[in-house]
């Protein structure tokens, strides 16, 4: 209850400094693996220190922005963003991808604007400080535990598994290593080691496979709790009577603790705290696994918002700690991989995917986006003949072996439903088209003073997550 009294008191005394002097925003970032987080807050920080290329950011465009710095961190308890490290990678002399988001990180920028408006010559220049928050998206999805005991998550977790055993060996194997345990009987720590440890490697193939739902995220990133109780539980089939003592009512009381001792601490520590949210979507990584992943993504998406709470706060509850996300935007990330006629269609599929979540969020008063973007735009467009067609492709370096390749991916439908209803109906493949992929690595860069890297789209998503705020 201390403890209660006294994280109200500060979110109180931060909310009374933000409205009265400098304002705070917090800007969440996540994403699922692969979803490109780290190329995102890195390409975000190096453009809105240096704005050349931030034509669709209001404030830069009207040269209203006076200054953007770096700061410590506010919070002392959190890793720093490895900005620095992560800019020298993607821009050096043999530029490669940063390493992905492991944990949760921030950083502080601080940005001194001259206000707009009709009134703006009678008011000075103003300061506003951005904390970016960089998670893994994999937690946030853990959030959804929270409303299910140990008895309805096993058999959720056990009918998901057994859709994807006819593609994924290790789901078989973990599969049938759960269905042979009696979990009436006392517990074996051995054996529950050797079943946590089968779980985890079916959730690194269900995720290395194109899934999305891939729960609890700290099986995927553990951190310094790997080898510990929490971590150490699996879904099992329930039985007619566990006693004390069982591998049931152990397995129980892991998967509660794993809820109150990890889920509940990073929501109310950080995830309960944010103002604005962007959540980076690999559409096209999904749609070329097939209508499976896009299927799952798409419910996956709906869960991630679900666990915001969404809508604008009044400027009393922002003072009195009640904070809620006024903004969310769904980023579908390597925009570069397609020629620039077909991101229409990537942007417009994607916006079917979060289609019920965001009508929901926006009912409840935030504002809600969709868009297709490149963090870091790693290649350049061309036109390839194919059968005396031209089609629309891209070149660049690929990751596998440095060396120039042109991609045609296939052709987007216009049409979503195109892509989503054979998701919906559980279709194997797809019917009439075959979506390819092809993995590039960062281009060497040559950067003009004032410029940051080369994106697309990336003012357009600044603009709309802070735009209001320079």
């Amino acid at each position: 209850m201390t403890d209660s009294i006294t994280r109200s008191i500060d979110q109180t005394q931060a909310g009374i400094s933000g409205l009265l002097f400098e304002p705070v925003l917090r800007l969440g970032v996540t994403g699922l693996s692969r979803a490109g987080k780290t190329v995102f807050i890195t390409s975000l920080i190096a453009n809105l220190l240096n704005r050349g290329r931030m034509l669709q950011l209001s404030a830069a465009r009207e040269g209203r922005i006076e200054a953007v710095h770096l700061q410590p961190q506010p919070d002392l308890t959190l890793p720093r963003f490895d900005y620095e490290n992560h800019l020298a990678a993607l821009t050096g002399d043999d530029p490669r991808w940063p390493a992905s988001t492991r944990s949760i990180s921030e950083l502080r920028l601080s940005f001194r604007t001259r206000p707009a408006g009709w009134f703006s010559g009678w008011r000075g220049p103003q300061v506003m400080h951005l904390d970016i928050v960089d998670y893994p998206g994999e937690w946030l999805l853990d959030l959804a535990l929270m409303e299910k005991d140990f008895a309805a998550w096993a058999e959720d977790t056990l009918a998901i598994v057994a859709k994807r055993a006819t593609r994924l060996a290790e789901a078989r194997d973990f599969l049938a290593l759960a269905r042979a345990e009696d979990g009436a009987l006392a517990l074996d720590e051995a054996r529950a080691q050797v079943l946590a440890a089968a779980f985890t490697r079916y959730l690194n193939a269900a995720r290395a496979a194109g899934w999305s739902d891939c729960t609890p995220g700290r099986f995927l990133l553990p951190g310094d709790l790997a080898g510990s109780p929490v971590l150490t539980f699996a879904p099992l089939p329930q039985p007619a009577e566990a006693g004390r003592g069982s591998l049931w009512r152990e397995m129980m009381r892991r998967f509660e603790g794993y809820k109150a001792k990890v889920v509940t601490p990073f929501f109310r520590d950080h995830f309960a705290r944010v103002d604005r949210q962007i959540v980076l979507m690999d559409v096209l990584g999904a749609i070329h696994q097939g209508p499976q992943a896009v299927e799952d993504l798409r419910k996956v998406m709906a869960e991630v918002l679900t666990a915001f709470r969404v809508g604008r706060s009044s400027w009393l509850a922002t003072l009195l700690g009640g904070k809620r996300v006024e903004k969310i935007l769904f980023a579908a990330t390597r925009a570069d991989h397609l020629h620039h006629e077909q991101h229409p269609a990537l942007t417009a599929i994607t916006e079917a995917l979060v289609g019920d979540a965001k009508r929901r969020a926006e009912f409840s008063g935030a504002g809600v986006a969709a868009l297709s973007l490149a963090s870091l735009r790693a290649t350049v467009e061309e036109k390839v003949s194919r059968d005396g067609q031209e089609l629309p492709a891209v070149r660049g370096r690929l990751l596998s072996t440095g060396r120039q390749a042109v991609m045609y991916p296939g052709l987007l439908p216009a049409d979503p439903a195109r892509i989503l209803s054979p998701a919906r109906e559980g279709a194997e493949a797809w019917l009439d088209a075959e979506f390819g992929m092809m993995e590039f690595a960062p281009a060497r860069l040559s950067l003009r003073p004032g410029e940051g890297p080369p994106h697309i789209r990336l003012d357009r998503a600044v603009e709309f997550l802070i735009g209001d705020r320079l």
